[in-house]
């Protein structure tokens, strides 16, 4: 039923989607807008890799501990090939204070409590390149989708066979999965189309800054003490993200309502002058330690939008899946996009197994979908409004 795939982007999340969705008797084609990345190594992709399509690409990121142990489960030489690049775990005992560490008792369990953490090119390249190499798996750089071939039948499911490119050529598919991002206009399409497709979205009430470093010839990280390196100050939030090869960034996040303040904090000297006001962020960005690598960028429009394909577990649509922002778009703040593209990927892959028929595949789909990611996306919103309220009292 499903022996030939098309996913939209090769991003984040058409890259999950090709490591747990590639089978000896598939054939996955990922069909990405951007150019191809650059020969050489990270630094070279940080420097030179321009991604159109990822308006975030140089913003502070990390693979939670569910990500990392489906890579570890499933593809362990990529694992591997990550840490070769550079590419850090930080386990939960080193993510404490000095204050919670001298109280903590490990459990077996906290060994699996592991942050994979890079910079987003870093990530990417080394996904990208083991992905290429997978059996049964293309990727076409420079290829942009310009729509879904489709029929619309009044009573039925919006069916999708294909994709049309912008230079008119047309793909078949047994399914299209769509990892466009946040900026997808396919789910619109099918929408206009009939698709009963459901969508509910609200602010995330901030923007987010980031800022790059490089530790100095002979400097290590500062040790995690008593001021931490992350924290909420209900007016900014800031952290800290160790990175590869040396590199680290810093991201604070401002409320939207805070006009002056977000203003301001894009240039470099006042982004420093803040982070020097945060006792734990001191030490990170001491001259003397480290130099600032980058200017600051900055993304807003940040929105929580959460989409069903199938409402009250009827289907849609058939023959086309979302995955990662396309599909549930978070506030960065959490860290969870990456994650929860990756555990979408895997929870499609079973789907995929268990399916009786077109239909069938996408109510099982977006039952695990509700199961697996909803109670997270819930608490978020929850926190997300209660920051906002925060932020509006201050």
């Amino acid at each position: 039923m499903t022996s030939n795939l098309v996913i939209i982007g090769a991003g984040i999340g058409g890259l999950c989607a090709a490591l747990f969705l590639q089978r000896q008797d598939r054939r996955l084609t990922l069909l990405e807008r951007d150019a191809a990345p650059p020969s050489g190594d990270a630094d070279t992709a940080f420097k030179d890799w321009n991604r159109r399509g990822v308006g975030h690409l140089r913003h502070s990121h990390a693979f939670l501990a569910r990500l990392r142990i489906l890579i570890k489960d499933h593809h362990p030489q990529l694992l591997a090939q990550l840490m070769d690049a550079g590419c850090r775990e930080l386990d939960f005992e080193r993510m404490l204070t000095d204050l919670h560490r001298a109280r903590y008792q490990p459990s077996p369990v906290d060994a699996d409590l592991v942050v994979l953490t890079s910079r987003r090119t870093t990530l990417e390249l080394v996904i990208r390149r083991y992905v290429e190499a997978l059996p049964g798996v293309t990727i076409r750089p420079d290829c942009f989708v310009a729509g879904l071939e489709m029929t619309a039948n009044p009573g039925q499911p919006v069916d999708v066979t294909g994709v049309r490119l912008e230079s008119g050529e047309v793909i078949t598919a047994d399914l299209v999965v769509d990892t466009a991002g946040r900026t997808t206009g396919f789910i619109e399409d099918l929408i206009l189309a009939g698709a009963a497709i459901s969508e509910t979205s609200e602010s995330a009430g901030i923007l987010y800054f980031t800022r790059h470093y490089r530790l100095n010839d002979g400097q290590s990280e500062p040790p995690r003490g008593t001021a931490p390196a992350t924290g909420d100050l209900g007016s900014l939030k800031f952290g800290v993200f160790p990175g590869d090869n040396g590199c680290f960034s810093i991201t604070l996040c401002v409320p939207e309502i805070e006009m002056e303040m977000r203003k301001a904090i894009v240039n470099p000297m006042i982004f420093d002058a803040v982070c020097r006001q945060m006792p734990g962020l001191v030490p990170w960005i001491d001259p003397d330690r480290a130099t600032p690598v980058s200017k600051v960028f900055g993304m807003g429009d940040l929105h929580s939008r959460w989409r069903s394909l199938a409402p009250g577990g009827v289907a849609a649509i058939t023959g086309y899946v979302a995955l990662g922002d396309a599909l549930v778009r978070t506030n960065p703040l959490y860290g969870r996009g990456c994650s929860f593209a990756a555990v979408s990927a895997h929870l499609l892959a079973g789907s995929l197994d268990r399916a009786r028929d077109r239909a069938a595949l996408i109510s099982d789909y977006q039952a695990s979908i509700d199961r697996e990611i909803g109670p997270y996306y819930q608490s978020m919103l929850t926190q997300d409004r209660a920051s906002i309220r925060r932020a509006r009292q201050t």
